[in-house]
C-alpha cells in the first residue's frame, strides 16, 4: 500500500510517499481501506516535533481518516467487513490502509460521503463541545469567532450561528470571511486591516459574551478586551505559534471567566449528548464542514503546507480512493 512517511522532522517538505505491506492486526483492532483524510494544523506540528506529543520517527502523518472496514480481528463484534466508518488519532491517517481499534471508530451515516466524513469530526467535534459544553453558549448571545477561516474556527462560526448566536468572524482575508458569512457569520473583520480592539469595538459596541480562540498570538488580548462584563474566552489552541500573555487585571477588572477546551476534561454524559447532536445535525446538513482543498497522496507535501501557512479555507482534504 501506498503511504506518506515522516523519517525526520522537518518542515512539511520531509513527508514522503513509499509502498509498505498492509497492516497486520492486533487483537481489538480492524483494518481500513481509507477513502478520504483530513489535515489538520497539528499535524503539521507532529512533523515539525512541535506539538505536545513526540512522535519517533519514522511515522506516518494524520490525525483523521474514513473509509472501509476491509477486515476485522477475531476478537472484535459490532464491526464488520464493508462498514463504513471513520476514526482520530495522533498519526496514521495518511495511507491507503490504517489498522485501528475498533471500539475508537464511528459508524458514517448513510448519506455521507467520505470526504465529507473525513474532514467533518475533529473540528466540528472541537467547535461544538466547545461551544456546548465548555462555552455554554445561549441563543441571542454574541459570539466572537478568531480564525474563523480555518477547520476549528469556520465550524465554530457555522454551529454559532446553528446554536442561535450572533456570530462575528474574525480572520486574515476577504475570502476567509466571504465563507464564513455564508456559514451564518453577521459581522465580518479583517484583523489585517487595523487595529483589532478598535474593529471589534466598532463590530460590537456593547461587547460580546463568547470568545472561541484557537489561534493565539497578538489576538488573544483585543479579543478578549472585546468581552462584555462577566463574558467568556475559551482558548482552543495557538496556530499562530505563539501563546499569549493576557494581563490578568483585565479578567479580574471585567469578572471574565478563562477556560481552556480538552476532550478528557468533558462530562461523560455531556459528551455523548454533544455528539448525538452532532450526528443529527450532520445528517440534516445543518452542519457539514467547508471543504476548501482537495489533494491526491501525491500532494500530502502541499496539503500539509497549505494549512501550515495558515491558507487553508476550512478543511483540506486528501483523497485516497474515489467512494
Amino acid at each position: 500500500m501506498r503511504v506518506a512517511v515522516c523519517s525526520e522532522y522537518g518542515e512539511p517538505e520531509v513527508v514522503r510517499i513509499d509502498e509498505r505491506p498492509s497492516p497486520t492486526l492486533e487483537p481489538g483492532q480492524v483494518r481500513v481501506r481509507v477513502g478520504a483524510a483530513a489535515v489538520n494544523f497539528p499535524d503539521v506540528l507532529v512533523v515539525a516535533d512541535k506539538y505536545q506529543v513526540s512522535v519517533p520517527t519514522p511515522f506516518v502523518p494524520g490525525s483523521e481518516f474514513a473509509g472501509v472496514v476491509e477486515e476485522v480481528a477475531g476478537d472484535v463484534s459490532g464491526l464488520a467487513v464493508g462498514d463504513r466508518v471513520s476514526g482520530t488519532g495522533i498519526v496514521g491517517a495518511f495511507a491507503e490502509e490504517v489498522a485501528a481499534k475498533a471500539a475508537s471508530l464511528k459508524r458514517i451515516p448513510d448519506g455521507v460521503d467520505h470526504r465529507t466524513a473525513a474532514a467533518f469530526g475533529v473540528a466540528h467535534r472541537t467547535a461544538y463541545h466547545t461551544l456546548r459544553s465548555v462555552a455554554r453558549l445561549q441563543p441571542g448571545e454574541t459570539l466572537v469567532v478568531l480564525g474563523a477561516g480555518g477547520g476549528v474556527g469556520l465550524a465554530a462560526v457555522q454551529l454559532g450561528a446553528v446554536l442561535g448566536a450572533t456570530v462575528v468572524a474574525v480572520a486574515s482575508s476577504s475570502d476567509k470571511l466571504e465563507v464564513a458569512a455564508s456559514y451564518g457569520a453577521k459581522h465580518l473583520v479583517d484583523h489585517r486591516s487595523g487595529d483589532l480592539r478598535a474593529l471589534l469595538k466598532d463590530a460590537v459596541p456593547e461587547g460580546a459574551d463568547v470568545v472561541v480562540d484557537p489561534v493565539g498570538g497578538d489576538l488573544s488580548e483585543p479579543a478578549l478586551r472585546s468581552l462584555r462584563r462577566g463574558g467568556r474566552f475559551i482558548t482552543v489552541g495557538y496556530a499562530s505559534g505563539s501563546i499569549p500573555r493576557i494581563p490578568l487585571n483585565l479578567v479580574l477588572v471585567k469578572g471574565i471567566r478563562i477556560q481552556g477546551f480538552q476532550f478528557q476534561d468533558l462530562d461523560p454524559d455531556e459528551y455523548r449528548r454533544g455528539e448525538d447532536e452532532l450526528v443529527e445535525l450532520l445528517v440534516s446538513g445543518r452542519a457539514v464542514p467547508h471543504i476548501g482543498a482537495v489533494y491526491s497522496l501525491e500532494g500530502v507535501v502541499d496539503a500539509l503546507r497549505l494549512v501550515g501557512d495558515g491558507r487553508a479555507i476550512g478543511k483540506v482534504v486528501i483523497e485516497l480512493q474515489q467512494t
